[in-house]
């Protein structure tokens, strides 16, 4: 038997596949998706958990395909307990004025109206099966506090995530839906790579600088402190970053 059920969203790679690959090792039941069904495989044989990870790829964007991982996870674990809204994606680093709107609106599609839509499917499911209830855990950023240069697509939508994340926090308190957020700077994945080599990335003053990182390790051990409170405390903000990261006095 599991402790929990849980659905990672995003769990191919990055956090994403380092956060499933934890709730696994503690012998929870984890839905494992995303667009890449390899990629989700490949995190499935790195946690050999056999029948405890089931694969779903989807695309959160698409209201159908979030209704079938749901559906497909119900099926299998009879529940879900914990939803880590994880999957998101950014835009060319250009200025605001050269964005174009089929850019801004990928962004906005994937990073909050995926995330709206899986929330609204995890919601209906917590509020139906019993006992009720469950957590829900968003994937923030420092972005939702603090931008990059030529950031506006990435950085609006994490700020929009935190309306969220108290919209949901409150009205979820009838039925024992706890909703947290969790904001992360600078975890080492192959999308940080290039923080840490040759000359860096922007900053404020308009240098290009190398960045600090911390061991993703970090990160899914912080999200796995939220998942494993009983559903009577919830950690509705926490911040975790590379100790040394340009954000505290950033600009």
């Amino acid at each position: 038997m599991t402790d929990k059920i849980v659905l990672v969203t995003g769990a191919g790679s990055g956090i994403g596949r380092a956060v499933a690959l934890a709730f696994l090792a503690q012998g929870d039941g984890v839905a494992l998706a995303g667009r890449r069904e390899a990629a989700l495989k490949e995190t499935a044989d790195l946690a050999g958990a056999g029948e405890r990870a089931l694969v779903v790829p989807a695309d959160v964007t698409r209201e159908s395909e979030v209704a079938a991982l749901f559906a497909a996870t119900a099926e299998r674990f009879g529940r879900l307990d914990v939803l880590f809204n994880n999957a998101g994606r950014g835009a060319a680093p250009v200025p605001l004025e050269e964005l174009s709107l089929a850019d801004w609106r990928a962004v906005v599609d994937v990073n909050l109206t995926g995330v709206f839509l899986c929330t609204q499917h995890a919601v209906r499911q917590m509020k139906a099966q019993r006992p009720m209830g469950g957590r829900i855990i968003n994937n923030g950023s420092i972005s939702a506090h603090a931008p990059r240069p030529n950031s506006a697509p990435y950085t609006a939508t994490k700020h929009a995530i935190t309306g969220l994340t108290k919209s949901v926090a409150l009205d979820g308190r009838a039925f024992d839906i706890a909703c947290g957020q969790i904001d992360i700077g600078n975890a080492q994945t192959d999308l940080t790579a290039r923080m840490t080599m040759g000359r860096g990335v922007p900053q404020a003053d308009g240098r290009l600088a190398p960045e600090p990182v911390m061991d993703v390790k970090a990160v899914a051990d912080a999200v796995l402190m939220m998942a494993n409170l009983p559903l009577s405390a919830n950690v509705p903000f926490l911040t975790v970053m590379a100790t040394k990261m340009p954000y505290i006095g950033r600009g």
